[in-house]
């Protein structure tokens, strides 16, 4: 069975193309004309595997619409917008969204993210993540890095879990505090650097795979060597 995937946007040619390009992969899809249409079509179709949402959209755009899925689901969210700098994209990734797309792009593009965001939920359903030489275990709460058992604090084991989930995406630094400490966290930020420091000297080698990403927070690189 092919996997559905709920777009929305105002913009009927994107519409158009977005559909083509997914359905030309493979996938089943459904569309909306806005933000709140779509949480509607969400809260009527449990079959839905992932959302794409366009930021600028009437009624309730893409980061009102993100917000608003996640108080209910956890289904991935891709979204696509024009508005092509980095404070957006940091404001659509702090209100839940799993990666970030700017207008224009390719089929091949958007395909490729379409498939990781799959990958990644397919794999945290199966109870394990893994990249690199890296492999969690989220049911028995077990890590192995090159193999080798590897023991974690709570927190530290809530961090490598989020970042290897958004594998080759960028976690801002909000976003990690609000998912791991907790929202509206307003403790010291800087125990998240502790907490990076501490998890790369216990993976080892495989703590090379946490990557700083300067001024904006860390993302992890699962790719083959």
């Amino acid at each position: 069975m092919s996997e559905t995937i709920l777009y929305a946007d105002d913009e009927p040619k994107y519409l158009r193309l977005v559909r083509l390009f997914l359905e030309g992969a493979g996938y089943e899809v459904a569309t909306a004309g806005d933000g709140l249409a779509a949480l509607e079509t969400l809260g009527k179709r449990p079959d839905i595997d992932l959302v794409i949402l366009d930021v600028l959209m009437p009624r309730m755009d893409g980061y009102a619409a993100c917000k608003a899925i996640r108080a209910f689901s956890k289904v991935p969210i891709l979204m696509l917008t024009a508005l092509g700098d980095e404070a957006h994209e940091i404001r659509g990734m702090d209100g839940g969204a799993d990666d970030y797309l700017g207008k224009p792009f390719s089929r091949d593009l958007l395909c490729a993210r379409v498939r990781a965001l799959l990958r990644r939920s397919r794999a945290e359903e199966a109870g394990h993540l893994s990249g690199g030489g890296i492999t969690l275990d989220l049911a028995r709460r077990e890590v192995l890095s090159a193999g080798k058992p590897v023991a974690l604090g709570l927190r530290e084991f809530e961090l490598l879990r989020l970042l290897m989930a958004s594998a080759g995406a960028v976690c801002p630094r909000q976003r990690i505090l609000d998912r791991v400490w907790g929202w509206g966290y307003e403790g010291d930020p800087r125990t998240l650097d502790t907490h990076i420091k501490s998890l790369r000297q216990k993976l080892g080698e495989e703590g090379r795979r946490i990557v700083t990403c300067r001024g904006v927070g860390y993302s992890f690189d699962g790719g083959a060597e």
